[in-house]
């Protein structure tokens, strides 16, 4: 039988069903709008965008895989359809011509920034308008900490965090 300490609270509980209903509803939300609007999923939308951010807009596929939380197998898949697109291109690497990486195109970036006015409407009517700055100070907070479990390298966001001034796609126009 298990403990008493293993079951939630009614408070935890309610927060913890909270959260399950939001990670389960928004992803669906953006994906809606991004297929409807451009053909893009988020998560294309998102691969586009950490590309976008990266130096020479390339990055080797193992740090697109962590960046995204993407296996290598779905990583690969999604930018092989994003390659027949021509948003991106699939090259070796400069210094290590082992290492293949995915590089954002022309087109890619205009389909990035194509696609962006809608899915920044439908994530300010989701997110942004939906809390004040207070609010959104202590979210932001406590996404950070339940981050530390979860990513304690901070693998995921590190390239979106090393560019806050500007980020593509989303603060700011794809370059």
């Amino acid at each position: 039988m298990p403990s008493h300490e293993a079951w939630l609270s009614e408070s935890e509980a309610d927060a913890w069903l909270d959260l399950v209903a939001l990670a389960e509803l928004l992803p669906a939300a953006l994906d809606a709008q991004l297929s409807r609007d451009s053909g893009l999923t988020f998560f294309d939308y998102f691969t586009l965008a950490q590309l976008a951010e990266a130096p020479g807009r390339s990055l080797r596929m193992s740090d697109l895989a962590a960046q995204t939380n993407a296996t290598a197998a779905r990583l690969s898949r999604v930018v092989g359809r994003l390659e027949t697109d021509g948003l991106v291109e699939r090259v070796r690497g400069e210094s290590d011509g082992r290492a293949r990486h995915a590089r954002l195109t022309a087109a890619g970036v205009r389909a990035l920034a194509e696609a962006a006015p809608g899915h920044l409407r439908t994530v300010r009517r989701l997110f942004a308008d939906a809390l004040d700055p207070d609010q959104m100070a202590r979210l932001s907070e406590l996404c950070r900490l339940l981050l530390v479990s979860l990513d304690p390298d901070r693998v995921m966001l590190a390239q979106t965090l090393a560019g806050r001034a500007g980020r593509a796609g989303l603060s700011s126009p794809p370059r």
